[in-house]
Formats: structure tokens, sequence, C-alpha cells
């Protein structure tokens, strides 16, 4: 087995980075405060359904909700309850995830470009990254807003490529789920993955070219297999 050392190199010109759940940790307010809004409702296997919609972009989640629960399920209602819910743990601050900063600063320092990649609206993006203190480490957010597919289909990180003028091959995406997995894959990226709140499952496993614990590790693998911060 190669050590890292003499494993292949990887041509890097530009990270992609999700958002909730990778940088900052939403995903866990998200769950927490739906799983009380469902049970609160009376509907059952509440924790399930709300660990099903990870990575999944809002209007997939509601269709899922649907799904479960049947057409006649309050969507408005519960929707109001979540948000309430969800705004008051915002109102507290939102955390980054172990890491953020110190990847982040290893980044700038090198002059690599960056985005963000994310399912959520740009609007959400904005909120959640300034709450998070990170709203202007990046060259450029591209959302849900900008694409006919989200993830897992691979139109947002092709137009984040794209919009950073390198090819996908040329570029690492960190996501959290297999469903932002699937969607760095399919794009042609070299996806690694940070697990949030889910471990992944051996097909999202054989699309990663890493499984980390954490950005520091991401960090250090970028040092390792594309020289982050060598020339910096």
């Amino acid at each position: 087995m190669k050590t890292l050392q003499q494993a292949e190199r990887w041509q890097v010109e530009a990270v992609l980075l999700d958002m909730d759940g990778t940088l900052v940790d939403t995903e866990r307010v998200y769950i927490d405060s739906l799983t009380d809004v469902l049970t609160e409702f009376g509907y059952p296997d509440a924790r399930a359904v709300c660990e099903a919609m990870i990575g999944l972009p809002g209007p997939a989640c509601q269709q899922l909700l649907i799904d479960r629960y049947g057409a006649k399920v309050p969507l408005r209602e519960i929707n109001a309850a979540f948000a309430t819910k969800r705004d008051a743990c915002f109102s507290q601050g939102l955390p980054l995830k172990h890491g953020t900063i110190e990847l982040l600063d290893a980044l700038d320092a090198a002059g690599w470009p960056t985005a963000v990649v994310t399912s959520s609206t740009q609007q959400t993006a904005e909120q959640h990254l300034a709450l998070g203190g990170i709203l202007e480490r990046f060259d450029f957010l591209i959302t849900r807003d900008a694409v006919a597919h989200s993830k897992p289909a691979p139109d947002l990180y092709l137009l984040a490529a794209d919009t950073l003028g390198v090819t996908p091959r040329a570029c690492v995406a960190v996501e959290d789920s297999g469903v932002g997995i699937a969607a760095a894959f399919a794009a042609g990226t070299i996806p690694i993955m940070v697990p949030d709140l889910l471990p992944p499952n051996e097909a999202t496993r054989a699309q990663c070219a890493a499984v980390l614990p954490d950005l520091i590790a991401v960090r250090r693998l970028l040092t390792e297999r594309a020289g982050l911060g060598i020339n910096a």
C-alpha cells in the first residue's frame, strides 16, 4: 500500500466547500429542530426522516415529508414551527466546524481560489456564513438559485469550476454528506468527505478520494498531496 508521500500527487487549482455541516455546524440544529417539531405534531420516526434530508435542498425535503406522511401533511405550519426553533438557536450565534478557520487561513495564504457550493439559497448561504463570521472568506458563493438541479446532480460543482475558470478534475470538493459527495463525484472533482452526523455507506465511500475526521485533516492532506502552503 502506498504511503501518502508515495501516493499520486493532485494537481489542485481550486477548493470547493459545502456549507452546512462542512463549514458551519448547522445540520445538528436543523435535525434537532425539525425532529422536535414533527414529534410535537405527532408524526412517527421523526429523527430518521430528518436524517434522510441531510444534504438535500429544501424542496426535496418538503417532498420527502409528503412521501412519508401523506399529501395532507401541514407543511406551512411545520415550516413555521421549525423556523421558530431554528432561529432561536441561531440567535445565539452559529459555530464553525472544527478546523474551518485553519483551513481557510491556509488556502488564503497560498492564494488558492475557493467557492462555497451549497444546496441552500443565496439568502440562506449569506446569512449562515455571516453568522459564522466567514462570509467574506470566499471568492464565490454558488447556490441552488443558480442551477436547475441541485445536489446530488453535478450542476452546482460544474458551475463552480466554470465560474473559477478551472476544470472540475483540478478542484477538490469538501463535503459532509453522501448527497454532496455524489454531486462532487459526478462532476469529476476530487471529493473529500468529512462526515458530520452520518458516516458514509459503502457506495459513498467508494466515491471519495479520502474520508477524514475534520478540516484540520483536510488541510494536512492538501499539504501532503497538493503542496498547500509549501510555497506560500
